[in-house]
């Protein structure tokens, strides 16, 4: 019978009973409990045995020859050498005795608080790193200073199982060598300012040896270990207040660890040790530190496996984007215009005016010149040309049209409830002191909780007037009013679309978000401008084009693929309307150079910062200036630089531009393209009776009490029929409404829709943002 056990005697004992005697069927498949624990014991034996000879042939090997010091070279975008790194980092190896006890206590209440008394390694962190490389997660390191001491110093930076676990043997072989690996981690470690060492860092940063350094001083050093790139406070703003909490947090660690008395650390007060300003190096001077700033920022961003202490070991060949002779021209430009109009030495509000600027390839998004400051051999540290903070004004404008033309308005819808693309030629209200409101009909209301009215940069009356000529003028008020009936939502969409980031844009839900209190880089500024210049296509912004290691070519560093965002005919529309800014309106004086550019100008509230972004079809510039004092965060007032009682994108940033595009030339070709049809006209409700019938709710409160349509406001008219205000109104901002004909038949506004009525951010609301 099948399945049954064989017949007769049972034959001699076999050492391994399997199949087992006497079962049948498939139970003679299923081994014993004795067969199961003998199986378990003999694999955990076999294991233990593995690993205890792989434990004892992993010798401890010699330092890592990574760990010597190579040369970074960075090239122009014709390949030609731009300037070298590393190899000249700054380093001495000291002994233990030589490094005061507050910088030892400080890094390891900062790094590894139990490391005087653990094993070495941390078998969670292990279980984990391991986990995430074998799934193909997030790699991470050790998390022990010892750990952390032999990848550094002993290993190879791949992060393999393998690596991994030649590191844990090694961390334990020398895990009861505290002394040794203290030393060798204070000595190995990297902090910045081109500084591996703590004793390197002390003179660095404070101009003292590591034996003089005292618990506060100590604690901002050992905060600098989690990422000098981040938190070396000289660097930015943002690095400052990263190193601020981190100091603070370090310090009640070494309460927490038993390795200070709070006593101690009351002795540091509140008051942070600020370092020394670093200095330069000879080969780092002009734009090539802002250069070399911006291509590592890049290829950290492009490779996260890459990090600063990593490029300061060197043997990183890095191709750039930039090109010299653009470099050169709009340093000679910033130069020029500040020898021509600067005086410091003579005028208070001389001083302190910063300017940063970028050009970017359109249709390709290399950035092929940047200027980021006067160099940090002057003491400017911030590379202006990547500055966050500086509100862009009304070079924000063309964003909003673009949006209009590109997803409609929401005034007017067709059958189906889609919103209507809209041309440059439809017509805005104009006049200063416009009341605004909702796509519903509905007054916006500002924060006084009274209706808002918009001010422009003047008190003028000229009434409905089309796009493109609030464009050229920098009227305002059409351009808070287009931005109620496209959505604020709706343009922060296309921003993003275009290559600006969310951390710089201001709120869209505040009513000046179309007047530029957003606050992107001059880089950014330059990128996203020049989708209108490709007719439509973004790419993003780059700067390294190829990076090779010890002669082997990176795999992450090719060029940005090109999107499109716009239709082609909306983004040209866009450039008529903007080459129309430049030759007839605000941005005027580049007519000194005599071929056809784009543009648009920006100037914020109180004057704090003026713009000018500009292109020709093969290459856009963005020009920002502001003042700041170094040192003291927040933007000054602009108004009597220079002996001007105001300044505005159209003065100083344009005269940058043109002074730098005389140089460089209009490229190929030379004429920008005639724009097609987009778009119909869509006129704001109470345009005059020429206008096409339009259902937009969107200018001015035109309709009589019995909602009929009111007579057609005369450009000495306000959008009530009321008088225009005039300059010597004594309103601020906001007015309150007048009395005269009002909707009827409205929603009653919204107590939640509010919106900044001030300067805010130095970037300005509420209407008191300049059009220039």
């Amino acid at each position: 019978m099948r399945g049954a056990p064989p017949a007769g005697a049972p034959p001699k004992k076999r050492f391994v009973d399997y199949p087992r005697w006497g079962r049948s069927g498939f139970r003679r498949w299923i081994p014993s409990w004795k067969q199961i624990l003998t199986l378990f014991l003999v694999f955990f034996g076999g294991t233990v045995a593995a690993v205890g000879v792989a434990f004892a042939l992993t010798p401890v090997p010699d330092a890592n020859k990574e760990f010597d010091e190579q040369n970074n070279i960075y090239f122009w975008a014709d390949g030609s050498e731009m300037t070298r790194t590393g190899g000249t980092t700054s380093r001495q190896v000291v002994p233990l005795a030589d490094i005061s006890r507050a910088a030892q206590d400080t890094t390891i209440a900062a790094e590894n608080e139990t490391f005087r008394t653990d094993s070495g390694i941390d078998p969670k962190g292990i279980a984990r790193a391991v986990y995430k490389m074998a799934s193909g997660g997030e790699t991470q390191g050790g998390s022990t200073i010892t750990q952390q001491y032999v990848k550094n110093y002993y290993l190879s930076k791949d992060q393999t199982v393998t690596r991994k676990v030649k590191e844990l043997f090694i961390t334990l072989k020398i895990a009861d060598q505290k002394d040794d690996v203290l030393k060798g981690y204070l000595n190995t470690s990297w902090y910045g300012r081109n500084s591996i060492g703590v004793q390197a860092a002390a003179q660095a940063y404070y101009g003292k040896d590591a034996s003089q350094i005292d618990i506060c001083k100590g604690a901002m050093l050992a905060g600098l270990l989690k990422g000098a790139g981040l938190y070396d406070p000289s660097l930015t703003p943002e690095n400052r207040k990263r190193m601020q909490e981190r100091w603070e947090y370090v310090l009640k660690r070494m309460v927490v660890a038993n390795l200070a008395t709070q006593a101690d650390v009351d002795k540091c007060g509140k008051t942070f040790p600020e370092p020394i300003p670093p200095k330069a190096q000879s080969n780092m001077k002009g734009e090539i530190s802002y250069l070399v700033e911006t291509a590592n920022k890049y290829l950290m961003a492009k490779d996260p496996t890459i990090k600063d202490n990593d490029l300061q070991h060197g043997g990183y060949k890095i191709y750039t984007t930039f090109e010299k002779t653009k470099v050169d021209a709009l340093k000679a430009a910033v130069d020029g215009f500040q020898k021509d109009n600067l005086h410091p030495d003579k005028h208070d509000k001389d001083k302190f005016v910063q300017m940063g600027a970028a050009s970017v390839v359109p249709n390709d998004g290399a950035i092929v010149a940047i200027y980021g400051g006067d160099g940090i051999e002057n003491g400017h540290y911030t590379n202006n040309a990547d500055a966050p903070g500086i509100p862009v004004g009304s070079t924000f404008k063309p964003f909003v049209l673009a949006t209009a033309m590109q997803t409609g308005v929401l005034t007017k819808t067709d059958d189906e409830g889609h919103p209507t693309k809209i041309s440059t030629d439809s017509r805005y209200m104009a006049n200063n002191l416009t009341e605004i409101f909702k796509p519903d009909g509905s007054p916006v209301i500002g924060d006084n909780g009274q209706p808002y009215r918009q001010r422009n940069d003047s008190t003028s009356a000229p009434g409905y007037v089309t796009l493109k000529e609030a464009m050229k003028n920098s009227y305002n008020v059409p351009f808070v009013q287009l931005n109620q009936d496209v959505g604020g939502k709706n343009v922060e969409a296309m921003v993003l679309k275009m290559g600006l980031r969310q951390g710089s844009l201001a709120p869209s839900s505040t009513i000046t978000f179309p007047l530029g209190t957003s606050t992107p880089s001059a880089i950014r500024m330059a990128s996203a401008y020049s989708v209108f210049a490709a007719h439509g296509q973004q790419t993003d912004p780059y700067s390294v084009k190829r990076v090779s290691k010890d002669g082997v070519d990176l795999p992450m560093f090719t060029k940005p693929p090109a999107k499109k965002v716009l239709d082609p005919a909306v983004a040209d529309n866009i450039t008529d309307v903007l080459e129309n800014v430049a030759k007839n309106g605000t941005g005027k004086k580049t007519n000194e150079l005599g071929f056809p550019v784009a543009g648009k100008t920006g100037t914020t509230d109180s004057g704090t910062s003026a713009w000018w972004v500009g292109y020709t079809n093969s290459l856009v510039t963005s020009v920002g200036m502001w003042r700041e004092e170094p040192g003291k965060p927040g933007l000054l007032s602009l108004d009597g630089t220079a002996g001007k009682t105001e300044i505005h994108g159209g003065d100083f940033p344009t005269d940058v531009f043109t002074r730098y595009m005389k140089v460089i030339g209009p490229g190929n070709p030379r004429n920008f393209p005639d724009p097609g049809e987009a778009g119909v006209k869509v006129d704001a409700s109470g345009a005059p009776s020429t206008a096409s019938p339009s259902a937009s709710a969107s200018a001015s409160a035109s309709a009589s009490p019995s909602g009929s349509p009111s007579t057609t406001p005369s450009p000495t008219t306000g959008p009530t029929g009321s008088p225009s205000p005039t300059a010597t109104e004594s309103c601020f901002l906001i007015c309150p409404t007048r009395t005269g004909p009002t909707r009827t038949g409205k929603p009653s506004p919204s107590p939640t829709d509010t919106s900044t009525q001030g300067g805010g951010g130095g970037g300005g609301g509420g209407g008191a943002l300049t059009g220039q």
